[in-house]
């Protein structure tokens, strides 16, 4: 059994945007929402592109409760190979639970996952279950989406 579980493996499969964290030439931090992060194996998330620094964490959040995960580790930037060609493979077609098909790209990044931890919103510190949380944003989101319509 590698370092994913079977819950963080569900919230990065489920979720559809996850924001990637890495460290520019010039030491400055750079945050990235990515859609393209899923599950490549029991110690591996996969996703597309990233050009410098390895060392990068991973935040993966359900909008609705409140609550995810982080994953940091070290990533690999592949832009040829039988590995490369693999998860191009898997990622224009629906192979190995992803589902994104259609997406192609001149590179992608298989992360080590070298620590995974919990996330959950301080709006769960006054004693709110998940259930309430849920209906709390689906609530907000509801409004949002009315307000826009």
């Amino acid at each position: 059994m590698g370092i994913l579980t079977d819950d963080t493996k569900r919230v990065v499969r489920q979720q559809r945007l996850g924001f990637i964290a890495t460290v520019c030439p010039d030491g400055s931090p750079n945050l990235s929402p990515k859609g393209t992060a899923t599950v490549w194996d029991d110690d591996h998330l996969v996703f597309a592109n990233l050009a410098h620094n390895s060392a990068c964490e991973i935040n993966v959040i359900d909008t609705f409760i409140r609550k995810g995960y982080r994953f940091k580790g070290t990533a690999e930037l592949l832009n040829n190979g039988d590995l490369y060609d693999e998860i191009k493979a898997a990622y224009t077609t629906v192979r190995r639970g992803i589902q994104r098909s259609g997406l192609s790209a001149k590179g992608y990044v298989l992360m080590t996952v070298t620590m995974a931890a919990p996330l959950v919103s301080p709006g769960y510190t006054p004693g709110k279950t998940d259930t309430e949380m849920r209906d709390e944003w689906t609530g907000y989101w509801a409004g949002v989406q009315e307000s826009n319509s």
